[in-house]
C-alpha cells in the first residue's frame, strides 16, 4: 500500500476580513486509510469548499437531518459530531467564520444555522456561483486563498451589527477556555439570566451552556493535538473538568468517542493548526 500524504497548509485572510474569517485551510489527502472522518465541534461556523469531489456527509450533528452530498458545505455550531465519508484522495479549502458575522456574511443569523448543514447556494446571495470551479482550475493556495479573500470581501456588503453585550460575552467566554459560569457573564453585561440566554443563543447558535461545553471542548482537543504526550488526568484539570471521567463522558457526548479513541484513529494524520502556526500572506 502506497503511504499516506496529509498536507495542511493555513492562513490569515486580509485585515478587513478578520472580524468574519478566523482562517483558511487548504488541504490535500491521499491513501489515508481513515475511511470516515469526525467532524468535531468548534467555536467557528465551517465552509468546507471540496475540489474535486463533492463532500460527502454520513451523518448530521441533528440526527433527523438526512446524510447528504454538498459542493460548498456549510455547517453552524453544533454540539455533536458530522462523520464525513472520505475518499482516498481528497482537496479543499476549509473556512473558520465567527458566528457574530453570519448575517453580515451568509444573510442569515447564526441561530438559522445552529445544528444544520446545508449547500451554501441554498442561501441569500449568488457570490458563491462558480466558486469551485475557480478555485480548482487555480494552482497554489496562495492564489486560491486570494481569490477566495476578495470573494468574502465583495460579499460581506451590509454589515449587521448585534448587541454588543453578547459580542463581549462571547470573547469572555473564548479567552476562558469556556470555564466561566454562565450567571457571572449575565451579571457582567447588566442582563438576567434568562434574557443573556435568549440573546446569546440568537447572535451565537447555541445557548450559553452548550457553547461553553463546546468551547471548552475545543481547548482540550487542540491540546492534544499539539501535544507529543499528554496526561488525560492533567488535560481535563487544565480545561476545567472536574475529572478526567467528566471530560470523557463530554467527549463521548460531543465528539462520538473518547479522547483515547480519537487520537488512535485521527491525530497520525493531523497536524496542528492552531493560532501559533498562522502566518500572514501577502494580499492585493
Amino acid at each position: 500500500m502506497a503511504e499516506p500524504v496529509s498536507e495542511m497548509v493555513i492562513a490569515r485572510p486580509s485585515p478587513r476580513l478578520r472580524h468574519l474569517v478566523h482562517q483558511f485551510i487548504g488541504y490535500y489527502q491521499r491513501n489515508v486509510p481513515i475511511t470516515v472522518h469526525r467532524g468535531l465541534p468548534s467555536r467557528h461556523i465551517t465552509l468546507v469548499i471540496g475540489l474535486g469531489r463533492p463532500i460527502r456527509l454520513a451523518v448530521m450533528p441533528d440526527p433527523s437531518q438526512p446524510p447528504g452530498e454538498f459542493e460548498i458545505c456549510l455547517g453552524g455550531l453544533h454540539p455533536a459530531a458530522v462523520l464525513i465519508e472520505q475518499d482516498r484522495e481528497q482537496c479543499g479549502i476549509h473556512v473558520e467564520l465567527n458566528p457574530l458575522g453570519a448575517h453580515e456574511l451568509l444573510g442569515v443569523p447564526a441561530e438559522e444555522l445552529s445544528s444544520q448543514v446545508l449547500e451554501l447556494a441554498d442561501l441569500p446571495g449568488k457570490w458563491m456561483t462558480g466558486l469551485t470551479d475557480r478555485l480548482a482550475g487555480l494552482r497554489t493556495w496562495t492564489d486560491r486563498f486570494a481569490v477566495l479573500d476578495r470573494v468574502l470581501c465583495a460579499a460581506a456588503t451590509d454589515p449587521k451589527s448585534g448587541r454588543p453585550q453578547v459580542a463581549w460575552a462571547w470573547q469572555r467566554m473564548l479567552r476562558a477556555g469556556g470555564a466561566v459560569p454562565i450567571n457571572e457573564l449575565a451579571g457582567e453585561v447588566g442582563w438576567s439570566r434568562r434574557h443573556f440566554a435568549e440573546r446569546f443563543r440568537r447572535e451565537v447558535g447555541l445557548t450559553p451552556k452548550q457553547a461553553a461545553r463546546v468551547v471548552r471542548f475545543e481547548r482540550a482537543r487542540a491540546l492534544l493535538q499539539r501535544a507529543d504526550r499528554i496526561n488525560l488526568a492533567d488535560l481535563a484539570a487544565t480545561c476545567g473538568y472536574h475529572d478526567q471521567a467528566h471530560m470523557t463522558n463530554e467527549w463521548r457526548a460531543l465528539a462520538g468517542c473518547t479522547p483515547g479513541t480519537w487520537i488512535a484513529e485521527e491525530l497520525p494524520f493531523l497536524q496542528y493548526a492552531g493560532d501559533d502556526s498562522l502566518a500572514d500572506w501577502q494580499h492585493d
